[in-house]
């Protein structure tokens, strides 16, 4: 079990790829996060977990917003106005329902930012072929437009787009929380492998107990914009910090598969 700072959570993983040193964010005077501490591993998949209005999806885009205190180090390097916007094109980003934008076909959807940066034509038909391939997605459904896609397409595509560019870490917040059961589960186990055979660095928010012990090798726990504790779902249920933990995971079966 580690403690809320996880000083030693990287170190178990891998080097640090993002480090938050001692981060706060308040929207209207209201604090949505509170100083944490957090360091997400190398090639790990880190959860953030808890009840709606903890503060997950603020701190997923903490890389994003600048903070209102602290410091954000992405592959060792500060995270500033100055230096965000190129920082920056090395997070992929995923939204809930995939985000994609409508008058935009599939294929464009995927390449948008790889054309903006002028990659050369056969280097983007070559990596949408990878990654089309990588997410089991027909290529043919590529031309469509999103209204054209099911749920679970459109989230491969969502996937597709947070990968083109090679980023250093990726940051999806609740990426198949509108997706029914049947084809959430599927695509649980689909990023699992995407995940593992990438060896991606992710960031992931949930407040779903089982896809938080499918998908984390880690799982950072937090409760009113604070981070309470992190660790496997394993150890944050079978020694949990405080009582709340104990109850927040009640519900948890632990069948998740490794």
């Amino acid at each position: 079990m580690s403690s809320p700072s996880d000083s030693d959570g990287a170190r178990a993983g891998g080097e640090a790829v993002l480090l938050l040193r001692g981060v706060s964010r308040s929207f209207g005077g209201r604090p949505a996060v509170r100083p944490l501490s957090l360091e997400v591993p190398a090639g790990r998949t880190t959860v953030l977990l808890g009840e709606s209005g903890s503060g997950k999806s603020t701190l997923l885009m903490a890389g994003l917003l600048p903070p209102d205190s602290g410091e954000i180090l992405l592959e060792g390097t500060p995270v500033t106005v100055e230096a965000g916007p190129a920082l920056r094109r090395r997070i992929g980003f995923g939204l809930q329902s995939g985000g994609l934008f409508p008058h935009l076909t599939a294929a464009d959807n995927v390449t948008l930012l790889a054309r903006a940066l002028r990659r050369p034509a056969e280097w983007r038909q070559r990596r949408l072929s990878e990654l089309a391939a990588l997410v089991r997605l027909e290529p043919g459904l590529l031309s469509r437009w999103p209204a054209q896609l099911s749920g679970g397409q459109r989230q491969r595509v969502s996937l597709m787009r947070a990968l083109m560019l090679e980023p250093a870490v990726v940051l999806l917040d609740e990426p198949l929380g509108a997706l029914d059961p049947v084809t959430r589960g599927e695509l649980q186990q689909e990023l699992r492998r995407v995940f593992r055979s990438l060896g991606t660095t992710a960031v992931l928010v949930t407040h779903d107990l089982e896809e938080a012990a499918i998908l984390g090798d880690r799982v950072a726990l937090l409760r009113e914009g604070a981070l309470v504790q992190v660790g496997t779902m394993e150890e944050l249920a079978s020694r949990p910090v405080d009582p709340w933990v104990g109850r927040f995971l009640a519900g948890w079966q632990g069948r998740a598969v490794r």
